[in-house]
């Protein structure tokens, strides 16, 4: 709410000082003074209302004490605390306003036929149940009944009944439940003898037709077996490896077409190798003898003929040792199969010895849970069967409910507090919520933050109807507040930017009845004041109003020179009573007013005029009614916006501005207007009242210091 107050009074309070906001809350307060009272005073009058005329309420309050469960030897978590404990006082508390209680309770008291309090509601029960009210109370097993009643002996037998029926249907509960407990029990016990004989004669039959007393011997024999055999499996495993990669390096071998006598694995073959020697000496002999002996010589030609035959040897052996390899790599093949065979067969063996003497002792383990079982269901059936020879109660009633002499509502004291506190709180929460809801125009910050113009000043609200009156204000009553406020704004576009440039200027607002030809009239004024010839134009040719303020009669005016039927400026200005100020009146209202303020009349009006004075003031018509101040203005050298406080709103306001924006016009700045700081809206401008105070000393002083007969401004503007 602080967030958007703030941007309701325009969002620039967010990190200054604290007591800004408090301020703007009590603005706010100032300003829906009347509706914060209003509200106030109808909330404290319906709850005093409503404190003397509503019926008297009287309060019967049972004691109930709930102790944990204690059904002797049957219940063994009768000891139980914590979580479960608090969980069953919950659902005590919960049984305590059920609709069946309730019921039986009505039925017991005929609440329904002889009681008025619940015999015309449509839905009893409710009404009955709205009436209680069930309260633990903290840190304890104790529990209040609370019955409200208009009358205290009805409320006491309500709640005595709640207790008698509540205690009753707990112990009726406690032996069927103990009853039915028995009953299950006997019967499971009955299934429980009959499984366990029925698991007894399985677990013999099973016995015998797996021969169970030799089973753990012949489990160690096959265990034993299943090692060796694989040892010797994984003995020949290795063994049948080596053979197969040999063998599938000489078929490689064969197969690339090498020479099967270079095949290294061959040198493990004794006759290969001594072949191999034998070739390798007559290669280096027929060697040696060729270096010293032609080809055919008889030493060279033994030698080679002894060399072919090695080597003629030495390929069959080598034949002969590649196929020994090849037979030696399926041996070993078929050694390492039947190995692996006989190893998986024991595996096998042990595997079904393991899951016979697994089921065993599964139905061991099952006969001996149920062996347990039967046994516990035999000495819950036997402590059940004592039990409810032996039920107790865990509730008892600690304080029964008694008449109560004095009534509990309606608690008046506390009703008119409430309706004063709550009262105040609605109020200025409805004042806080329209003023959200107000996005009007009404101080500088909207004016800077929300239509980012220059502020140019307040002009405090003028008491008077007449328009004479208002409309001269400046002269025939220079000092006062209103007076000081024109001459601020005087001030204010004299300091503007470029200001000696700005001789004719246009006043505006956004829709009628702002103030805007008041403005314009006092700004005339205030300016020739200082000594400036000033010239004021009524250019609302629609709705014209300053020949009321200066009575005047001018059926010549500005709309006759637009029209073309006179040409001579001096025939329609009229000199008044203001030094150095004349007007121009607007004439008869013309049928086509934006035609005429767009010729070229208009602008060489303007020409004209700005030449004879040293400024001029056009009264415009407001900007949403027509565009013919769009035009005027665009001709004007700036303009300035006026708007009423407290009633246009932010973004009416800002699509006036724009427009004026749009067409191109310098917006010297916006003056407030029609503020009342005497009055309701002093809270908002306190320091300019205090200002305008301090200026009307001022005058005051300055009139007890002339010399008598000397007449003041003042005096003058009241004789003229």
């Amino acid at each position: 709410m602080e967030d958007s107050f703030q941007s309701q009074q325009g969002g620039t309070l967010g990190g200054g000082d604290p007591s800004i906001n408090l301020r703007q809350y009590w603005h706010v307060i100032l300003e829906r003074r009347w509706l914060i009272v209003a509200t106030w005073s109808v909330c404290i009058i319906l709850g005093v209302l409503y404190a003397f005329q509503a019926t008297p309420m009287f309060r019967a309050v049972a004691r109930l004490q709930i102790d944990p469960e204690n059904q002797g030897v049957l219940n063994l978590n009768s000891l139980s605390l914590g979580n479960q404990d608090q969980n069953y006082l919950t659902t005590q508390y919960r049984n305590l306003e059920s609709r069946s209680l309730i019921l039986e309770v009505m039925d017991k008291l005929k609440l329904e036929s002889e009681d008025e309090r619940y015999s015309k509601a449509i839905d009893k029960v409710t009404a009955v149940t709205k009436d209680i009210k069930i309260v633990p109370i903290r840190l304890s097993r104790l529990v209040e009944v609370q019955v409200t009643h208009p009358k205290g002996e009805q409320a006491q037998r309500i709640a005595d009944m709640i207790l008698k029926v509540f205690l009753q249907r707990n112990l009726d509960d406690k032996k069927q439940k103990a009853l039915q407990g028995f009953q299950i029990l006997e019967q499971e016990a009955k299934g429980k003898e009959v499984e366990l004989a029925d698991l007894q004669k399985d677990l013999q039959k099973y016995r015998k037709e797996k021969g169970m007393v030799s089973l753990k011997d012949e489990q160690n024999i096959d265990a034993a077996t299943m090692r060796d055999l694989k040892t010797a499996y994984e003995t020949l495993r290795s063994t049948a490896d080596i053979a197969k990669q040999t063998a599938q390096q000489a078929r490689e071998w064969v197969a690339a077409g090498k020479e099967i006598t270079d095949f290294g694995p061959l040198a493990k073959d004794e006759q290969v190798a001594f072949l191999r020697k034998q070739v390798n000496e007559n290669s280096s002999k027929l060697a040696g003898l060729r270096t010293k002996y032609r080809e055919k010589h008889p030493k060279v030609i033994q030698v080679y003929t002894q060399l072919q035959a090695d080597s003629q040897r030495l390929r069959d052996e080598s034949e002969r040792a590649i196929q020994a390899i090849f037979q030696l790599g399926e041996l070993e093949s078929s050694r390492e199969a039947e190995a692996l065979r006989k190893y998986k067969e024991s595996v096998e063996r042990v595997f079904a010895l393991d899951e016979a003497k697994i089921q065993y002792d599964i139905m061991e383990q099952k006969l001996k849970r149920v062996e347990g079982f039967y046994q516990t269901i035999l000495t819950k059936a036997k402590d059940f069967d004592i039990g409810t020879k032996d039920l107790l109660q865990n509730m008892k009633v600690q304080d029964p409910a008694f008449a109560p002499l004095k009534p509990v509502s309606p608690n008046k004291p506390l009703i008119f507090v409430g309706s004063v506190v709550g009262g105040l709180a609605v109020a200025l929460g409805l004042a806080l919520f329209f003023n959200f809801l107000d996005d009007s125009v009404k101080s500088q910050e909207d004016v800077e933050n929300f239509l980012r113009l220059p502020f140019l000043g307040y002009i405090p609200n003028i008491k008077s109807a007449s328009i004479v009156e208002r409309d001269l204000q400046s002269h025939l009553h220079p000092t006062s507040s209103p007076a000081e406020g024109f001459r601020t704004l005087r001030a204010a576009i004299s300091l503007a930017k470029n200001a000696d440039k700005l001789r004719v200027l246009a006043f505006t607002s956004t829709i009628p009845s702002e103030g805007k030809s008041l403005v314009a009239s006092n700004f005339a004024i205030v300016t020739s004041q200082t000594g400036l010839k000033t010239l004021l134009v009524d250019a609302d040719l629609r709705r014209p109003s300053v020949h009321k303020a200066f009575q005047l009669q001018s059926p010549v005016g500005l709309s006759a020179y637009l029209a073309g039927r006179t040409d001579n400026l001096s025939e329609f200005i009229h000199t008044t009573e203001v030094p150095n100020l004349d007007v121009i009146c607007c004439g008869a209202v013309p049928p086509n007013p934006s035609e005429l303020v767009g010729s070229n009349r208009m602008v060489r009006f303007l020409e004209e005029a700005a030449r004879r004075y040293d400024r001029v003031v056009l009264d415009c018509p407001p900007v949403s009614a027509v565009s013919d101040p769009l035009i005027v203005g665009a001709m004007a050298d700036a303009m300035v916006f006026v708007t009423k406080f407290n009633k246009i709103r932010r973004e009416h306001a800002q699509r006036s501005v724009q427009r004026i924006q749009d067409a191109g016009i310098h917006l010297v700045g916006l003056v407030l207007n029609d503020i009342d700081f005497e009055g309701k809206d002093s809270y908002y401008y306190s320091y300019h009242y205090y200002q305008n105070r301090y200026y009307s000393s001022h005058y005051r002083n300055k009139s007890a210091d002339e010399p008598a007969g000397k007449k003041t401004p003042s005096d003058t503007a009241k004789s003229a």
